[in-house]
């Protein structure tokens, strides 16, 4: 499959802090604790949704608003607490469950853009989903063992200097950027093949 040109329709635009407070690596991911159990359990209803977009979507040809909706604003809240549980970024994320079009989001540098496609679907890549997402699910798994490496030596140069590297910090930045774009394709947001790069 060849990606589409033009902008994939899950974005993540953040612009992460100059510095980061030396200790927050050592109990962040600590108060990420009540968001990863809030994830786990929005997890399974949104592939139960999945599940059920899948059989509307074949059948009809259409994803319906509400789903796509509660699918989306789980994309958006999973991605604000991957960047903080991840000490990319200081201010805690709200418990927002709003299921609106735009990003609700007040901070100003993080924001998440999904245009989920509800008409006109292609039931025939809908209807393989599984099948064409292998490829991106392998990729992904190797992207996430590489970003724990990167994970512990961003972890040490916080600590120490309360700077992310450079490098280190876009490539992880990139890692959550490739998972949204591949659950936003997976959970049947779009028919868009997302693209094999992390920028």
């Amino acid at each position: 499959m060849q990606p589409v040109p033009g902008p994939y329709p899950a974005q993540l635009v953040f612009a992460p802090p100059e510095r980061i407070a030396n200790w927050r690596p050592l109990v962040q991911w600590l108060l990420a604790v009540p968001h990863f159990m809030v994830l786990y359990a929005l997890r399974s209803v949104v592939e139960i949704l999945a599940v059920i977009s899948w059989f509307i979507i074949v059948f009809t040809g259409g994803l319906p608003d509400g789903i796509a909706r509660v699918q989306a604003m789980f994309l958006r809240y999973q991605a604000r607490v991957s960047l903080y549980a991840g000490f990319l970024q200081e201010e805690y994320p709200p418990f927002n469950f709003d299921t609106v079009s735009a990003d609700p989001n007040d901070v100003s540098r993080l924001r998440v853009d999904l245009q989920p496609e509800l008409q006109n679907r292609n039931r025939v890549t809908v209807g393989f989903r599984l099948i064409l997402a292998i490829p991106q699910a392998i990729v992904l798994v190797v992207l996430w063992l590489a970003a724990l490496v990167v994970f512990i030596i961003g972890f040490f140069a916080v600590l120490f200097t309360g700077h992310w590297p450079e490098g280190l910090r876009m490539f992880v930045l990139n890692v959550i950027r490739y998972q949204l774009r591949f659950e936003a394709y997976l959970f049947l947001l779009t028919d868009r093949y997302a693209p094999f790069a992390l920028n």
